[in-house]
């Protein structure tokens, strides 16, 4: 699969929005530079979802349970620009598909279903494995990919540039070994 394919194909396909990798990124570096200026705090949505999350775990546990999880204690669920940031998030991510065309609801995508087969609780489950463990890595680098990557780097942090350079080779690494002989 060129490049090409790769980064217009489903946009180009259904006759919806470009949306080229290159504008997006154009748009979230002027983003950063808005939400220093006007929040004067970096971006990032890991701690915001762990704090959604412990609101969500509270009636399932008790708040007794979660207060006395000491991450959940130290960042209680509060409205503030972090959890704006979640939620716009996800609403952007559900527009931009839906102008480009290729919004669906799909239980398992066909490239995963063309290498691992159609099972839904299998694609859960690794699912939930996957996000598990990169939440994990986020909560101990101290930052998610916009937090350290995207913040970091462009404040010229070496940690941000560390996780950039690290970030992409295993990503690749990953996606390869997991995809392999995939079209």
């Amino acid at each position: 699969m060129s490049a090409e394919t790769f980064d217009r194909a489903p946009a180009r396909a259904a006759a919806g929005v470009d949306w080229t990798p290159y504008l997006i990124g154009v748009g979230i570096g002027v983003l950063s530079w808005i939400v220093f200026v006007v929040v004067n705090a970096p971006l990032g949505i890991t701690t915001s979802l762990a704090q959604v999350s412990g609101g969500v775990a509270s009636p399932i546990l008790g708040a007794d349970a979660v207060a006395a999880n000491s991450y959940w204690a130290k960042n209680p669920l509060k409205l503030d620009y972090g959890t704006l940031f979640l939620v716009g998030t996800m609403i952007g991510g559900l527009l931009s598909a839906v102008m480009a065309g290729v919004w669906r609801i799909e239980a398992v995508p066909s490239i995963w279903a063309k290498r691992f087969g159609p099972s839904q609780t299998k694609r859960f489950v690794w699912a939930f494995i996957g996000g598990a463990i990169a939440m994990y890595g986020a909560r101990l680098a101290n930052g998610c990919t916009s937090g350290n990557g995207i913040s970091g780097g462009l404040q010229l942090a070496l940690g941000g540039w560390t996780f950039l350079a690290v970030m992409f080779p295993v990503g690749a690494l990953t996606a390869a070994i997991m995809f392999r002989g995939a079209k």
